[in-house]
């Protein structure tokens, strides 16, 4: 194994470490648990940034999804990893990350039969400066109102990634809590 090579942490059913999988062979059809995370992206409007997974990713491709997801390395600080996935994928800096969904755990199948199984913590952030992102990983994107973004999920969820509908619902559900 390369010391190049990006490894994702495995995770026992608690939640615990129990080692290490490179990350280019940890997806398939029995995809063993691991951490990950999820990012939300907000410009100064307010708005949320989706983007559409490259054409060419793994997973889902294709599909429309929040701004960028990641793995953190071993013993790599989730604020670290989202950095640096941020500047990896976007092309962008991020300020004021937050976590807004500690225990957020998720599995799904993609058409393909490629499975993620994931411990997936979500936060949000704000964009620093304009967004570049690679073309082997956005295929396009754009900025949406949260209003707009719940609309869209209802109308057409085949359209989105199965994680950004689950997340969405669960951080809406926190802003209604929070309000009433």
């Amino acid at each position: 194994m390369s010391s190049s090579e990006e490894l994702v942490v495995l995770l026992d059913e608690s939640g615990s470490p129990i080692g290490t999988h490179p990350k280019a062979t940890v997806h398939g059809s029995d995809t063993p648990l691991h951490l990950a995370f999820s990012c939300f992206l907000y410009n100064d409007a307010g708005e949320t940034l989706l983007t559409r997974r490259a054409l060419t990713k793994l997973t889902w491709p294709g599909v429309w999804t929040n701004a960028f997801c990641g793995h953190p390395g071993p013993d790599e600080p989730f604020a670290e990893a989202i950095a640096r996935r941020a500047e990896d994928e976007l092309g962008c800096q991020v300020a004021d990350i937050a976590e807004t969904l500690p225990d957020f755990r998720y599995r799904a199948v993609d058409a393909s039969g490629v499975v993620e199984n994931e411990i997936c913590p979500v936060f949000t952030a704000r964009l620093v400066g304009d967004v570049r992102p690679r073309a082997d990983e956005v295929a396009e994107f754009g900025w949406i109102t949260p209003e707009n973004l719940t609309s869209a999920l209802q109308a057409a969820p085949f359209v989105f990634s199965p994680w950004l509908i689950e997340e969405w619902e669960q951080l809406v559900g926190l802003t209604r809590g929070r309000r009433g």
